[in-house]
């Protein structure tokens, strides 16, 4: 169980570098106005909803604690992030702030997860 557990987090990991990623690539073109929301970005936040929500079954299944409240949290702000990300794809450019609050929920979904114990 734990190698399935291992690989679900690899997964969850790649999902929020791909987010993160299209997010740092379009810095520049948010500079300038011209940031959009790329495929990238959709699939990576796609990818951490599901590798999110296997992870806490297989947890629970290995009889793991799980902190509920902290799952919740996360799930909303990815939920908002998926939103946003879904909704402007195919948009030319999206508004500095939209794409500011996507970089700043994702930012705030990894602190998250890393630093609530």
């Amino acid at each position: 169980m734990d190698v399935l557990i291992h690989l679900f987090v690899g997964l969850h990991i790649i999902g929020i570098a791909s987010l993160l990623g299209g997010f740092l690539t379009q810095m520049k073109a948010m500079g300038e106005g011209t940031a959009r929301f790329t495929p990238a970005m959709l699939h990576g936040a796609l990818t951490m909803l599901v590798t999110g929500v296997i992870l806490v079954g297989l947890n629970q299944a290995d009889d793991q604690t799980v902190n509920n409240i902290k799952i919740g949290v996360k799930l909303a702000l990815l939920i908002v992030i998926l939103g946003l990300v879904y909704v402007k794809r195919d948009d030319e450019k999206v508004d500095k702030g939209l794409f500011g609050l996507v970089g700043l929920l994702t930012t705030a979904n990894i602190f998250i997860a890393v630093l609530w114990t």
